[in-house]
């Protein structure tokens, strides 16, 4: 699907950006930021912030990014709660 919204990780240890799941594409940014969230709560499960320290810059948790469909991209931060 050309044009569409995707999601990717970034390991802070290997320094490098990879696809999450088969690098999927979404219609939208709201089905983007969906997808986003829904990873967020396995990498919590698997990276929990009491360990990695969370989301901060200087922590070790993976992070998030949607790409917009003219590729830029920017860090997704779920809201707090």
């Amino acid at each position: 699907m050309e044009g569409a919204w995707r999601i990717e990780g970034f390991d802070i240890f290997e320094e490098e950006l990879y696809p999450i799941g088969d690098d999927e594409r979404y219609p939208d940014e709201k089905a983007a930021r969906r997808a986003a969230t829904d990873y967020f709560r396995m990498i919590e499960e698997l990276q929990p912030k009491h360990s990695s320290g969370g989301q901060a810059d200087d922590d070790i948790q993976d992070q998030i990014f949607i790409i917009r469909p003219d590729g830029t991209r920017y860090r997704f931060l779920p809201l707090p709660g």
